[in-house]
């Protein structure tokens, strides 16, 4: 019977593999959202909504980066007491884009501070439906990550 030995370079090389096998098994679904609706009296139909963070066609917003910044600088307003504050930065959010556009699930990643992070969701919540990702020609929920910036 034949022994094998692997030296620590060997050992290295195998350790990446797996760990670069592991981390793309998990990277094509961010989370995964179950709900159950009741439709009459004892029926309940299940439904499973999955939200993608690998797509073949990005979400976009309608006209592109350049109508999205637009649509932040109209609407952002400074709210006072930051800008009392001199209070400054950039308030990392994320949110979903639904199939039909819509977005949902907004949330601060990094915040700056209160009243800008309310002000980055508020933003966020007042954005016209968004371009739909999708795999293949399916329209699916895409998870997004946005910067707004607030500067003096």
């Amino acid at each position: 019977m034949q022994q094998y030995l692997l030296t620590s370079s060997g050992r290295i090389i195998i350790t990446m593999i797996l760990a670069l096998l592991a981390t793309g098994a998990q990277a094509q679904f961010r989370r995964v959202i179950t709900y159950q609706t009741v439709v009459g009296g004892n029926r309940i139909v299940d439904k499973e909504a999955f939200t993608f963070d690998s797509v073949d066609e990005e979400p976009h917003f309608p006209g592109g980066d350049g109508a999205m910044m637009k649509f932040i600088n109209r609407e952002r307003r400074y709210p006072a007491e930051a800008f009392d504050a001199g209070v400054q930065g950039r308030v990392l959010c994320s949110f979903i884009v639904n199939s039909d556009g819509s977005i949902s699930n907004a949330e601060v990643l990094r915040g700056v501070e209160d009243s800008l992070n309310r002000e980055a969701l508020r933003i966020i919540g007042r954005m016209p439906r968004w371009v739909a990702g999708k795999i293949g020609e399916s329209k699916v929920p895409v998870y997004c990550i946005l910067a707004i910036p607030f500067r003096l």
